[in-house]
């Protein structure tokens, strides 16, 4: 296992190099608009659907303990919300015998209600040859389904030979593949909803998997890069695992790496996984079950009742500074769940 670890570490700190300097291209180097914040929040109880009808004096906001005024409140929900669907089949991720049944089910959700869809949809395809993503936005869902069919997967190229069984290789065209994502929504308006559908990204942390110094603050920058494109972009992040599993101790391994990342000597690709990144923009991680029909409509119930707020952010005091966010709420016996924290950078002028 440790000859292995390191072997796909090793091709890791090659593919990072190269990721910096795309992540460096395409990342927004300053906040759109106004400069505040917006943060979408689901607030639900311990059991049912979102909770609709509260009001901005519900909601208190901390930015690393510190409470910061809401400057704007609005609460939405329901098909007229402005949010738009992305949908991304995993293939490279998933064993290739349970691509079909992915499209399945995936064809199951689509047809759903008539092929009515809640929000405007595209699709996207991610195989080893990249990202493939439709242009346009559908809420014709038989439509959808039907290019669905026109696609067509090939056998992976990427072979076990390939430095820890194509780990490493898939690990980083997972993450060029959300780069791209993200840099395409940066600039259209309104939220989106990502439905990644996939068992996650190849975890390439733990014991004998230690990066030097130079690959570090690489990793770091591709993490602050990608929780900012989230962000500016108004992504929220969703994860459902094709195959399911009765593992929870497995499946809850990514919490480990929920913290989120103050310096680059802390940082591990684990800080990457899918299913991290998911929940920290506050998205769901769904690992349980292999309905995906099920997954995917239990995702977009968080777009029937949502709350949108804002705030001015501090200067920091330095450069990719990292800040925690929390919502507490003033009617007990509900939880809010929104993006966990954002990297702030100086003021021009100092």
């Amino acid at each position: 296992m440790f000859i292995r670890a390191r072997l796909g570490l090793s091709i890791l700190a090659l593919l990072l190099s190269t990721a910096a300097v795309s992540a460096q291209q395409i990342s927004p180097s300053s906040q759109p608009g106004d400069g505040k914040i917006y943060l979408d929040i689901v607030v639900t109880p311990k059991s049912g659907p979102p909770v609709s009808g509260l009001q901005q004096q519900d909601f208190t906001l901390l930015d690393d303990k510190v409470p910061r005024t809401i400057t704007s409140f609005q609460a939405l929900g329901g098909s007229q919300a402005p949010i738009e669907v992305i949908l991304v089949v995993d293939a490279i991720n998933s064993p290739y015998e349970s691509v079909s049944y992915v499209r399945g089910e995936i064809d199951k959700f689509l047809r759903a209600d008539g092929g009515r869809l809640a929000h405007p949809t595209a699709l996207a395809l991610l195989t080893d040859k990249g990202l493939q993503t439709q242009e346009g936005f559908s809420s014709d869902g038989n439509a959808l389904s039907a290019l669905l069919d026109q696609s067509s997967v090939g056998l992976r190229t990427i072979r076990r030979s390939s430095g820890y069984y194509g780990a490493a290789e898939r690990y980083q065209l997972s993450i060029d593949a959300l780069h791209q994502l993200t840099a395409r929504e940066v600039p259209r308006p309104g939220r989106k909803v990502i439905l990644w559908v996939s068992p996650g990204w190849p975890l390439l942390s733990g014991p004998g998997t230690e990066l030097g110094s130079k690959q570090l603050q690489e990793l770091f920058a591709d993490i602050v890069s990608l929780s900012t494109q989230l962000r500016q972009a108004r992504i929220t992040l969703y994860s459902i695992d094709p195959q399911g599993t009765t593992d929870f101790a497995s499946a809850a391994y990514y919490k480990q790496f929920l913290k989120g990342i103050r310096e680059s000597s802390k940082a591990q690709p684990g800080d990457l996984e899918l299913q991290v990144l998911a929940t920290q923009s506050g998205g769901l991680a769904l690992s349980l079950s292999n309905d995906v029909a099920a997954g995917l409509n239990e995702c977009l119930a968080d777009t029937e009742a949502y709350y949108e707020i804002s705030f001015d952010p501090p200067p920091a005091d330095k450069r990719d500074e990292y800040h925690h966010l929390e919502i507490r709420l003033s009617k007990g016996g509900l939880t809010a769940r929104t993006r966990q924290g954002y990297y702030a950078q100086p003021s021009p002028h100092q």
